[in-house]
């Protein structure tokens, strides 16, 4: 079985004027194109009252970085009262989206990720001896790369929702 570590964990929040169509494609593109991440949306949900929603979405994100390391990411969002609302950009209206957003991240390291080094006693010990005296550097980087990603996700979602909220 493979050793499962949580690296990285945050959330940010957003109330405002955004465009969720357009935010979710940022999103969805940022994280495959500047981390690697093959995502699959395991949940989207809608709860529909009056002209509000409510939404829930599960993204997994994975990237076997090597034959032993693999990074594991999910992302939550929840979407509060999202309704449609009409605004006036430089004399022409758009049609925009208002409501509360809410991001959580989970970056999680997966070590032997194949379980090659489950097969006997033996080979777990040799694991153990293997992360502890031969690659802590190695573990150290891809922890640190690990978590800047997901860090650096969450800042990027926050400054396109400050931006976006702002026209």
């Amino acid at each position: 079985m493979a050793e499962k570590d949580t690296i990285f964990s945050s959330k940010i929040k957003y109330n405002g004027i955004f465009s969720f169509k357009d935010f979710y494609i940022f999103c969805y593109d940022w994280l495959t194109d500047e981390t690697g991440l093959i995502l699959a949306e395991n949940k989207y949900s809608e709860k529909i009252s009056g002209d509000s929603k409510n939404i829930d979405i599960e993204w997994n994100g994975e990237r076997k970085v090597t034959d032993y390391f693999k990074f594991d990411v999910k992302v939550n969002f929840k979407v509060i009262a999202l309704t449609e609302v009409e605004i006036d950009q430089g004399g022409t209206k758009i049609k925009t989206n208002k409501g509360s957003i809410e991001i959580k991240t989970k970056g999680v390291l997966v070590k032997d990720y194949e379980g090659k080094f489950e097969t006997n006693a033996l080979n777990k010990f040799l694991r153990s001896i293997y992360e502890k005296w031969v690659i802590p550097s190695r573990v150290m980087e891809f922890e640190t790369k690990l978590a800047e990603d997901c860090d650096e996700f969450l800042n990027q979602a926050k400054a396109y929702l400050d931006l976006e909220g702002k026209k």
